[in-house]
């Protein structure tokens, strides 16, 4: 299976976020033996951008609400004067249309602080490479109907390349994370659905809507 370290050099990040907590929680999780490397922190909106002019880092992972300047005012002026630097909105508020207007304005990717930490490397990585998964058919509320039938965002994007009928070792490569942790995943969906094997599964999501059929 490819790894992030065997294919390229660690991507260089800057993290924004007035809590020193979080952003220590996030230098812990983002290393480079993820191919992820720390190369700055800001705690207020007002600190980014000289931040960004200083470092040149590959990725902004910003907290939606900021100090001094604002998480999607911060989002828009990046793209404006730093178009080849990905932001990854990294927030705990899950108001559609705050996500809608962050990635309106030019944010990546948006994910969610309740997102499961070890996936979190993997999910920057994905946005980097452009590969921003719609996990199934969407309800009125623009939220992914497995998501609704309690599945994790993550276990929701197994399910779904799981539905085109790829393997463990495709979907760990597709997802930048190692075939335990698809194991891991693929474990959680049988418990969540009540089925025993991803023949269950798939027929189970699409009976329900959760994927799209292919």
């Amino acid at each position: 299976m490819r790894t992030a370290t065997a294919s390229r050099a660690p991507l260089r990040i800057v993290l924004a976020d007035d809590h020193a907590l979080m952003r220590s929680t996030l230098r812990a999780l983002l290393s480079p033996a993820d191919g992820l490397h720390v190369v700055g922190e800001a705690a207020s909106g007002l600190q980014v951008l000289p931040l960004v002019e200083l470092s040149r880092p590959d990725v902004v992972v910003l907290d939606l609400h900021m100090p001094g300047l604002d998480g999607l005012q911060c989002v828009e002026q990046l793209a404006a004067k730093h178009p080849q630097t990905r932001v990854v909105v990294l927030s705990a508020e899950e108001d559609h249309d705050a996500i809608e207007a962050a990635l309106r304005r030019g944010a990546t990717t948006y994910i969610l602080k309740s997102i499961d930490p070890l996936d979190l490397a993997a999910a920057i990585r994905q946005a980097v490479d452009g590969c921003v998964f719609q996990p199934g058919p969407l309800l009125a509320d623009g939220r992914p109907r497995a998501v609704r039938a309690g599945l994790s965002e993550k276990e929701a994007q197994v399910l779904a390349e799981l539905a085109k009928g790829c393997s463990n070792r495709e979907i760990a490569e597709t997802l930048w994370l190692s075939e335990q942790t698809i194991k891991f995943h693929l474990r959680n969906v049988y418990r969540k659905l009540g089925v025993a094997n991803r023949t269950e599964a798939l027929r189970l999501a699409l009976e329900r809507h959760l994927v799209d059929a292919v």
